[in-house]
């Protein structure tokens, strides 16, 4: 079995990106998600098997061709994290506008 590769991971390349953005619109093939790239159809492979590891796309087959779409929840993992930072900054600025309106407002109201 291969090893799971982490999410971001996989999509800190920005080739890898473009590659995941065409799967994520729609289910294609190699030479469909290849068309219009600046790499080789066995590049877009090997960035497939990446995001096949990382378990943000499936494949099936469609004849002769493998297509591969978007996995629904291969972003969760990445979104969760997301989201912990947001509440954080959030959170931070809520502390620093507080602080800030206590300061200027000496904290008696007007």
């Amino acid at each position: 079995m291969p090893q799971v590769m982490d999410a971001w991971q996989a999509l800190a390349d920005p080739t890898r990106r473009s590659v995941y953005a065409r799967v994520a619109t729609a289910p294609s093939s190699v030479s469909e998600i290849a068309h219009g790239l600046p790499v080789s159809r066995p590049a877009v492979s090997q960035h497939l098997r990446v995001l096949l590891d990382s378990r943000l796309v499936d494949v099936t087959r469609r004849g002769r061709e493998q297509v591969y779409r978007a996995r629904p929840e291969g972003l969760d993992a990445m979104r969760t994290e997301l989201e912990a930072f947001w509440r954080g900054t959030l959170t931070s600025l809520k502390v620093l506008a507080e602080l800030t309106y206590e300061a200027h407002d000496g904290g008696g109201g007007r």
